[in-house]
């Protein structure tokens, strides 16, 4: 199955949803324009369906393997990302005082839509080496940023996160990695690390390493983690490489899916320490971690979105071509029997994996609009009310998006029928890929507990309350067009629950902690649902306005209203029968003994 990268409907939600024409030519980026937008990704998404996607079979059969102590990576994708460091596909967002073009957060996430949906295993890779660059950025000291951020923004180097440990697992409080202080100033870092994404390959010349460990006079928990940077290769005053550290890739994880992807179990030390450089103070690795987090998280969100639209393709092309069946009520000779599009289910199921991804795409591009505007507002006031807004939107763009990711590859599944759970079909390789992704960089549990436990309680609540109104003014206006009446109508409804359900939990955080965390999970289903359709109903709203002025793509801009309306209508009314989920407390998950569930 071949994929086309969806150029005209990320440029729209870009421009009507998120809003990146606000970037044109302001002073963070004085020669950013709509013409370099079309551009980059006219070429982004050529370079995607042709050079990664017709590796993503590859990858997924033949896998990444580790021979003799190196890991070797599948056929072709060695060779790709030389193709995608040679293109400047990794530097697109860097910042050009280390050789990056200096482009939005938000144009660079549209890319990455393109990397996932072609190969997810191959764009697991810059996803990792962007979180290495982020909380370099902002933690690492001048000297590091001089030595270690050209080669990764350029893509030469690539970088990965070593948080997780056999014990541990989520709780980072818990690793037991250590790092002992050296007479030079460097750390010797010993222990291990597993689930490490692309943790060793052959793809770059040097691979480099945030690895969190804990000193030896550390408080417990979360307080006494350290950030260390541990670079595979030390590096030489003029940046040669020199001497391998004492680090190894001891073994890669037998997945369910993204194959290509080599998921490293690393080990440090193993010959007295390898070389660490702390990032920002000791004990204080927690704030640079979330750095990593918070910018893995978005872009883990985009790989659901992504998944979701190779799903959708391939199971919508299928669909056209799969003669079953015939029309409820009639008889016909087997020739006679039509394409399962045609069938009212099939339909639905098509429509539901597009509204998804639709959402899905809007919710993220916001997100990362918010980013660049939280870095780049014009007064203290508007970076302020943008940066409450990305924290609010980055554990529903993670989850809520995942999880789209995951049920429309489950309905790629099932729109093949039989042919879908057979493996040559390509079907069961997406929604097999997508399952990590509910997992990833905080489960989507975790995201549900940070929405309430976190981001409700921002500036007071103001932020929520201020996405809120965002959402009943959109509602207002759609019910003002006779063409939109319907999503305005829905949307109205569902603000009203959001309502019911945010004060409820706001409550509940003060004076039943258990009973907001049990509801914690629909909250962020509802809010996702309440979300997407405000973000497509915005772009409804600017499709109807272009189409009232004789737009001569009108067959684009009606189908960009009817995703709208079919997920206000079909879709966001899920969100009243989750009041009920989100507001009956603990009691019952915790109606009796643990020792009951077993009988």
């Amino acid at each position: 199955m071949t994929y086309a990268a969806p150029v005209a409907q990320l440029r729209f939600a870009l421009d009507a949803v998120a809003g990146l024409p606000g970037l044109y030519g302001k002073a963070a980026f004085p020669d950013f324009t709509a013409d370099l937008t079309d551009a980059i990704l006219e070429e982004g998404g050529k370079f995607a369906g042709e050079v990664l996607a017709p590796l993503n079979r590859i990858g997924d059969t033949d896998g990444a393997r580790l021979e003799n102590g190196v890991v070797r990576l599948p056929k072709g994708f060695a060779e790709a990302y030389g193709q995608f460091v040679e293109g400047g596909w990794n530097g697109v967002t860097g910042a050009t005082e280390f050789g990056g073009q200096g482009l939005p957060h938000t144009l660079g996430l549209a890319l990455q839509e393109f990397w996932q949906s072609a190969n997810i295993a191959f764009g697991l890779c810059p996803i990792l080496s962007q979180g290495a660059i982020e909380a370099l950025t902002a933690h690492g000291t001048q000297e590091q940023k001089k030595t270690y951020l050209p080669k990764l923004i350029s893509g030469a180097w690539t970088g990965t996160m070593n948080l997780t440990e056999p014990q541990a697992g989520s709780d980072v409080g818990a690793l037991k990695t250590k790092a002992v202080k050296s007479a030079d100033g460097t750390y010797k870092i010993t222990g291990t690390k597993i689930f490490i994404t692309w943790g060793d390959h052959e793809a770059a010349e040097n691979i480099i390493h945030l690895v969190l460990a804990r000193l030896p006079d550390a408080p417990p928990g979360t307080r006494g983690i350290s950030l260390f940077l541990v670079p595979k290769f030390l590096v030489k005053a003029d940046g040669t490489l020199g001497a391998r550290n004492d680090l190894r890739c001891v073994g890669l994880e037998h997945k369910l899916g993204i194959h290509g992807s080599p998921t490293a179990v690393m080990t440090y030390g193993d010959n007295g320490g390898a070389a660490g450089f702390l990032i920002g103070q000791e004990n204080k690795g927690m704030a640079a971690m979330f750095t990593m987090m918070n910018a893995a998280r978005l872009n883990v969100g985009v790989q659901g979105v992504a998944i979701a639209e190779r799903a959708f393709q391939q199971a919508f092309a299928f669909a056209r071509e799969r003669r079953q069946g015939k029309p409820f009520g009639l008889q016909h000779e087997p020739a006679d029997m039509v394409q399962i599009v045609a069938h009212p289910d099939v339909r639905r199921m098509l429509w539901t994996m597009k509204a998804l991804t639709e959402a899905g795409r809007a919710i993220c591009l916001s997100t990362a609009m918010a980013i660049d505007e939280a870095r780049h507002g014009e007064t203290p006031a508007a970076r302020a009310t943008a940066k409450a807004r990305e924290e609010l939107f980055t554990p529903i763009a993670k989850a809520w998006s995942t999880d789209a990711g995951v049920e429309a590859a489950s309905l790629g599944v099932q729109v093949h029928g039989g042919m879908g759970f057979i493996e040559e079909t390509g079907a069961a390789q997406h929604y097999r890929d997508a399952r990590i992704l509910p997992i990833y960089e905080g489960t989507n549990g975790i995201q549900a507990i940070d929405l309430i436990g976190r981001k409700l309680a921002l500036e007071n609540g103001e932020a929520v309350r201020r996405h809120l109104n965002d959402v009943r003014e959109t509602a207002t206006v759609c019910e003002r067009e006779p063409a939109l009446a319907s999503i305005g109508k829905e949307l109205t409804r569902a603000s009203r629950v959001a309502d019911s359900a945010t004060a409820w939990l706001q409550e509940r955080m003060r004076s039943g902690v258990n009973d907001a965390l049990a509801g914690a999970t629909p909250y962020l289903k509802m809010m996702g649902l309440v979300t997407g359709a405000q973000l497509l109903a915005k772009g409804a709203l600017v499709a109807q306005e272009r189409l009232a002025r004789g737009d001569a793509d009108k067959a684009f801009l009606t189908t960009r209203i009817a995703v709208a309306q079919f997920f206000a209508e079909q879709l966001l009314p899920q969100a009243e029968a989750l009041l009920g989920p989100v507001t009956r407390g603990a009691a019952g998950p915790f109606a009796l003994g643990v020792d009951s569930m077993a009988i």
